[in-house]
């Protein structure tokens, strides 16, 4: 009898250890979002989303003001149509603009909401149309080498970035 309880007791801690992990790891993940508050949805449509993910993050002054919904394709204008799930306690002028920004060099993609200066607020249906896509890294690598050959190619100096004068040789 006294065996048995012991492994009863053993048994249910490690099955609470487990639903601990489980829980970690969801959150850790971005896949469990336990959020009470109420909420608004507004719509946005960007050319190119990058890598950006259901669950991804919506900030503004690094600070998590929303999540990323839904992610869905306009074929009448060929973006994508991104739903955003706003803590309804951020309150954002209509003329926001939005961006899809990477955390560090190769880090995951979330939303900067940048406010602008509008009286009104956005509110339930809202739709933002100033959006930035996402900077891929790819073609920026393709530009960088593109512009590096057509100096090299015409034989023009390049250029200095911050003030613009020529390097001598």
């Amino acid at each position: 009898m006294q065996r048995s309880k012991i492994d009863v007791w053993v048994g249910l801690f490690v099955l609470v250890g487990a639903a601990a992990i489980l829980f970690l790891a969801l959150q850790a993940a971005n896949l469990l979002n336990l959020n009470f508050q109420p909420t608004y949805k507004i719509t946005a449509e960007f050319d190119n989303i990058g890598g950006l993910k259901t669950k991804a993050s919506v900030r503004s002054g690094g600070v998590v003001v929303g999540r990323v919904e839904e992610i869905s394709f306009n074929d009448q204008t060929f973006q994508a149509r991104v739903t955003l799930d706003m803590q309804g306690r951020y309150a954002f002028p209509k003329d926001s603009s939005l961006k899809i920004l990477t955390s560090g060099l190769l880090g995951e993609q979330y939303i900067g909401i940048q406010a602008g200066g509008d009286e009104k607020n956005l509110v339930e249906g809202d739709v933002i149309r100033q959006t930035q896509s996402a900077v891929v890294l790819e073609n920026l690598i393709g530009q960088f080498l593109f512009s590096k050959t057509a100096d090299e190619s015409s034989g023009a100096a390049p250029t200095l970035p911050a003030t613009g004068a020529t390097e001598k040789k």
